[in-house]
């Protein structure tokens, strides 16, 4: 049985190897930032990891998930975003919410509970971030995003997904009327600032950053 701190490395790994262009792979370093902890101390889990053949990794080496190593850290987020969707859609959790307790729960060892919750929810397949969420089999529903930042001008976009899931950005989204499922159209893109001039379901205009734009994922 694995540790809450192992299946924290696990489903880390997961996130970052499925955000390097699809290399599958992270680093030492990249591991440890993404944790909150020294280098020194990634790699002394990752060693434990490995030994149980849940990573492939050599000392100064990227660091991949085995085969076992994924279907764990699958499970893991499995369990975090249906436990963020129960969260949400049945005790109001608002979405800047129930990441942090989802941690909490997301450790949970049993299999059956975690179907049933699955079950309960009606089989979702995105939670309130807009992030798929894998099935029991490991698959994950698909879905064709962009960034808003590469959104063009004068075209209508629904938002599919955050990637930016900080509180912070979560309720100035909420004091702009934005969430999943808005409306959006880029009215304009200005040269001097790569920031842009939106419209918000049809409704107000405003001006959002590039980093704002770029923390938006629409289709």
């Amino acid at each position: 049985m694995l540790s809450h701190t192992e299946e924290n490395y696990l489903k880390a790994l997961l996130k970052i190897s499925t955000q390097n262009e699809g290399k599958d792979e992270a680093g030492t370093n990249e591991m440890a930032a993404n944790l909150g902890v020294k280098p020194a101390t990634a790699t002394d889990m990752l060693k434990k990891l490995k030994e149980k053949g849940l990573v492939d990794y050599e000392k100064y080496g990227k660091i991949t998930l085995s085969a076992e190593g994924k279907k764990n850290a699958l499970a893991i987020l499995r369990k975090h975003r249906l436990w963020e969707t129960f969260l949400s859609k049945k005790l109001d959790f608002s979405w800047d919410e129930v990441h942090e307790v989802a941690e909490q729960l997301e450790h949970i060892k049993s299999e059956k509970l975690v179907d049933k919750l699955e079950e309960f929810l009606n089989f979702p397949e995105f939670d309130p971030h807009g992030d798929p969420i894998p099935k029991a089999n490991g698959e994950i529903p698909v879905i064709k995003n962009t960034l808003l930042a590469a959104a063009d001008v004068g075209t209508l976009y629904k938002v599919t997904a955050v990637k930016d899931t900080s509180s912070v950005f979560l309720k100035y989204l909420e004091k702009l009327n934005i969430n999943i499922g808005t409306k959006i159209k880029v009215i304009e893109k200005i040269s001097f600032d790569d920031s842009f001039v939106i419209e918000v379901n049809e409704e107000f205009k405003t001006n959002i950053s590039l980093k704002f734009a770029k923390s938006l994922l629409v289709n």
